[in-house]
C-alpha cells in the first residue's frame, strides 16, 4: 500500500473516532486548555483559528475570549486549491459567508498574516504530526508562514483522536503543540 492509501485508510479510522466524541461536553474544558497553551505565546498578537465544521471541536469560546482580551484574530480562507491559506480578519459581530468546501469565513476583513495559528485535524500522535483531510492546505500555510517568520502551530483535537504515529510524507509538518480537553502536548 502506498502512502496515500495508508493516510486514506488512517482518516477513515479518524472520522469515525472524531465522530464519536463530537458532542459529548468536551469542548469546554478543551478550550480552556486552549486558552492557558496560548497564554505562552504572550508575543502572539495575530492569531488564526477556525470556524468548526462536520464533527471538529469548537474554538469559538476562546477566539471570543482572546478577541476580548485584545489579540486580533483571523479564519482562513481557501483561495485556489494547491495554493497556501489565506487569513482575513475575524472579530464575534462580523459577517460570516460561507466559503470554500462550506467554512464560514468573513464576509469582509483585512487580510492578516498570523503568529499563532491553530489547526483542526483528524487525528495527531505524540511526536506533533497531524492527520487533515488531504488537501495539504495547513502544510504549504506553515512551510509560506515560517519562511516570513517563526510561526507557532497548535493542533486542537479531542485526546480520542490521539494515535500511536500518523502515517507522514517529507512534506508534512509538525505541530508545536497540541491541545485537548484532558491534556497539551507539546513538541
Amino acid at each position: 500500500m502506498d502512502i496515500s492509501q495508508i493516510k486514506a485508510e488512517a482518516r477513515k479510522a479518524a472520522f469515525a473516532t472524531r465522530s464519536g466524541v463530537h458532542n459529548t461536553g468536551l469542548d469546554g474544558a478543551a478550550n480552556e486548555n486552549l486558552l492557558e497553551e496560548i497564554a505562552r505565546y504572550p508575543e502572539a498578537e495575530i492569531i488564526s483559528a477556525y470556524m468548526a465544521m462536520r464533527t471538529e471541536i469548537d474554538p469559538t469560546p476562546a477566539m471570543k475570549d482572546l478577541h476580548a482580551q485584545g489579540k486580533k484574530l483571523c479564519v482562513p480562507v481557501i483561495d485556489a486549491q494547491g495554493q497556501p491559506l489565506a487569513f482575513v480578519e475575524w472579530a464575534p459581530d462580523c459577517e460570516m459567508v460561507e466559503g470554500t468546501f462550506g467554512a464560514l469565513v468573513p464576509a469582509a476583513g483585512a487580510r492578516l498574516q498570523p503568529d499563532l495559528v491553530i489547526s483542526p485535524l483528524l487525528t495527531f500522535d505524540s511526536r506533533g504530526y497531524r492527520l487533515g483531510y488531504g488537501g495539504g492546505f495547513y502544510d504549504r500555510t506553515f512551510e509560506a508562514l515560517r519562511a516570513e517568520k517563526p510561526v507557532v502551530g497548535i493542533g486542537f483535537a479531542y485526546s480520542a483522536q490521539h494515535v500511536s504515529e500518523v502515517p507522514v510524507e517529507p512534506t508534512d509538518y509538525r505541530l508545536d503543540a497540541v491541545v485537548t480537553e484532558s491534556e497539551i502536548l507539546r513538541f
